[in-house]
């Protein structure tokens, strides 16, 4: 049987803004599409744009599935100059570019039904 799941990027943190006082209008990330569907079993794409002056931004994806709890973390992947990356489930992958993330969820399930958060750090 095959079902189908909605997930949504929403609400996208910068963590720039949390971090500096001096925020610019360079230093910006938000949501490619505000919904998506996938199927279990198969995978899914989410895609956030970005826009920074930093040579080293690190980008960050988050899984919020509760309201009972704080947003979890799944990876960070560095971008331009930066080729670092932690990304402890391989469910998940992450490619960038200078200009946008994304997150692939490989082997969809309903427990993936959630809002998902990207957030960009320039420091």
């Amino acid at each position: 049987m095959v079902s189908t799941i909605s997930r949504k990027t929403s609400r996208v943190l910068d963590f720039s803004h949390w971090n500096k006082p001096e925020v610019t209008e360079s230093n910006s990330i938000s949501p490619d599409q505000d919904q998506l569907t996938g199927t279990e079993g198969k995978l899914v794409t989410m895609k956030c744009n970005y826009q920074t002056d930093y040579s080293y931004p690190e980008l960050y994806w988050f899984k919020h599935d509760s309201d009972l709890r704080a947003p979890q973390f799944i990876l960070w992947k560095g971008a331009r100059s930066e080729t670092g990356e932690h990304i402890p489930d391989k469910r998940y992958e992450s490619r960038t570019t200078d200009t946008s993330t994304e997150l692939i969820i490989r082997e969809l399930t309903l427990a993936d039904t959630a809002l998902y958060y990207c957030a960009v750090d320039t420091q």
